[in-house]
């Protein structure tokens, strides 16, 4: 078999492949492309989980941890009760929810693993000030499991190094030569600037949007969403890298996004009782 014809079966390979893995974010409905067993993320997700806790430093702020169990716990029902009553799978089903604060006052950030394990730095308290903005951050975060955006990259991730091999086979070893007389992962950036990082920032988005649903359902007021990203804005003055660089869209374009989507989102999303 000649060069072209194996990489016209391999490629059709993996074009199959995926028109067999695409399904939707939920609520969004945005097509997504996911080729890995979520399971295997989870479990994986719950062994990294159990290193952080032993590596990092817990808070002893007990008062602010029980908050945000609180708020987790909220979310955790609502999430659930809209899909049960939107007659919809709910995709939190196998979720084994947990939450831990990190005492570190310089890291201002938050996290959610596939499966719901959940981590909030104490830098971010600096930031989210109050009970709804902490709501806004979480709700945030957890969108970003819900969706399964790390099933998704993982997935991508996958295809893009398939094809980056791919194309090093049709160029004759051309890109490992470029790699090493350039002494960097030339493919690497470049697929990073021009497909990971749009892709990302496109995830961010989404998890902006869901997040601020998942905060509304769970009765938290929404609007201190701007507010938060106006002071994690000024916190990161002069710091945020230009946007073809980032994985995550401009505080400027989020608060712009957000401001749109405030009244939509508290009137089609109201409190679940």
């Amino acid at each position: 078999m000649n060069r072209r014809n194996f990489i016209q079966l391999i490629g059709c390979g993996c074009i199959s492949m995926g028109l067999h893995s695409c399904s939707t974010a939920p609520i969004t409905d945005r097509r997504q492309l996911k080729i890995l067993p979520e399971s295997k993320l989870n479990a994986q997700a719950a062994q990294i989980y159990e290193k952080v806790k032993e590596k990092e430093k817990m808070s002893d702020d007990i008062k602010t941890l029980n908050l945000i169990k609180n708020i987790g716990s909220k979310i955790e029902n609502s999430i659930s009760e809209y899909f049960y009553k939107e007659n919809l799978n709910d995709p939190t089903t196998n979720f084994q929810w947990e939450y831990i604060l990190i005492e570190n006052k310089k890291v201002k950030n938050a996290w959610c693993m596939p499966g719901g394990k959940i981590a909030v730095y104490t830098g971010i308290l600096d930031v989210t000030k109050n009970t709804n903005g902490l709501a806004a951050v979480m709700g945030h975060e957890i969108a970003h499991a819900v969706a399964k955006h790390s099933v998704e990259r993982a997935s991508r991730g996958v295809l893009v190094k398939t094809g980056t091999s791919l194309i090093n086979i049709a160029t004759g070893g051309k890109l490992s030569e470029i790699n090493r007389a350039t002494g960097m992962d030339t493919v690497g950036l470049l697929s990073s600037i021009g497909i990971m990082n749009p892709f990302n920032r496109k995830q961010e988005t989404e998890a902006d949007y869901l997040g601020m649903i998942f905060a509304s359902l769970s009765g938290y007021d929404i609007r201190e969403t701007i507010k938060v990203w106006e002071r994690m804005k000024e916190a990161n003055k002069g710091k945020e890298p230009p946007k073809f660089m980032s994985t995550h869209p401009s505080s400027t374009n989020r608060i712009n996004n957000i401001t749109e989507w405030i009244g939509e989102i508290i009137i089609k999303y109201p409190p679940i009782a």
